[in-house]
């Protein structure tokens, strides 16, 4: 799903990037200048498109780590991957914190997805620390 949120990021500042406007080297910026500036939807899409975009890429990231910690599984490939999975959380929460039109539903899909699991995997990870030892004990 982070694949999906990371590639309407994508297009969205490739919109940006095709329809935004230039200033050119004689003209003066416009009274209401916004640096993020979208040809589509209102000012808040601007924030979005960039946190989604953000929070897709860690989220990829996040599947990565959840991966090897599939291939380790022990405690500290565990911690790594709540870790990861906290972070991806929060940043599809912020990015959701602009969502405005029904469009976007896909961003509070996912976030609601992503933190049931951050609390699955949290409750793994309850518990004594392992420790190994090395040598002979005796």
């Amino acid at each position: 799903m982070y694949i999906i949120l990371a590639i309407i990021g994508g297009w969205a500042v490739n919109v940006a990037i095709d329809r935004g406007f230039i200033v050119g080297p004689k003209l003066r910026l416009l009274a209401h200048f916004h640096p993020i500036f979208f040809p589509i939807g209102n000012f808040a899409i601007g924030f979005f498109v960039l946190f989604s975009l953000i929070a897709g890429v860690v989220g990829i990231a996040y599947a990565i780590v959840d991966l090897t910690h599939l291939r380790f599984w022990n405690y500290h490939s565990l911690q790594l991957a709540a870790v990861f999975g906290l972070l991806a959380w929060v940043l599809t929460v912020l990015a959701m914190g602009y969502v405005r039109n029904h469009v976007e539903a896909f961003t509070i899909i996912l976030t609601v997805m992503q933190f049931f699991y951050i609390l699955a995997i949290r409750g793994r990870c309850q518990g004594a620390v392992p420790v190994k030892q090395h040598g002979n004990v005796a």
